[in-house]
């Protein structure tokens, strides 16, 4: 089983992501991963993608399409795996349902967190970080014991820039004009738009409840 995982910043993707291939027992694949892997190894990918960042610039999608198609006939993703963050274009989408054929492997299954804007920016501008130790708290959710005082360190907590109303929104903004047509292609394929509006709890649920029947019809395929 070959699944995508779509969703804004704040969404809670990172969350679902690990839920999901802790009970599927496939790995999450995502393009930042399989770009240090690469980095680490020291392959040609690796160098080639190492001397265009140090140049400024972007790795391209033949090096992302290279190491992604590697990267998913590992002997770890014999029996599926889930992509975050991968395809982020339309090209890559097209790419990516070729390989997949080519490979004999299943259409991907689409998976898209959907949140209301208002209910993502609420989320984003509750979040407080401890500059010392790196955990996120959230006012509204799962405050500290002490306002504005890190529960494990007593550090001062603080806003990081990426949570801040004005730079968020921009952010979504940017996320939507990127995957809108990402998501527009996968519409005929198999896909699942599942609120993400609830708690991880609940939004897991709703996934397990569409792979099972997805893995349900597989077998009666098979």
């Amino acid at each position: 089983m070959v699944l995508l995982l779509f969703g804004p910043p704040g969404c809670g993707k990172g969350t679902q992501a690990r839920l999901i291939t802790n009970w599927m027992k496939i790995p999450s694949i995502s393009t930042g991963e399989m770009l240090r892997a690469e980095l680490r190894a020291g392959t040609e990918l690796g160098r080639m993608a190492q001397s265009i960042m140090a140049a400024g610039g972007l790795v391209g999608d033949d090096i992302v399409n290279q190491m992604l198609t590697a990267r998913i006939q590992c002997p770890d993703c014999r029996n599926g795996f889930l992509l975050d963050g991968y395809p982020r274009t339309v090209e890559q989408a097209e790419f990516l349902d070729a390989l997949l054929a080519r490979l004999g492997l299943p259409p991907a299954i689409v998976l898209h967190l959907d949140v209301p804007e208002d209910a993502l920016v609420g989320r984003m501008i509750s979040r407080r970080q401890c500059p010392t130790c790196s955990r996120v708290y959230n006012l509204l959710h799962q405050p500290p014991k002490s306002p504005g005082i890190c529960d494990d360190d007593g550090t001062a907590l603080i806003t990081r820039k990426d949570d801040r109303e004005h730079v968020f929104r921009e952010r979504l903004k940017t996320y939507d004009d990127v995957t809108r047509p990402v998501l527009a292609h996968y519409h005929d394929h198999t896909y699942h738009q599942i609120r993400g509006d609830r708690s991880p709890g609940y939004i897991f649920e709703a996934i397990t409840s569409v792979l099972e029947k997805e893995l349900s019809g597989e077998s009666l395929v098979n």
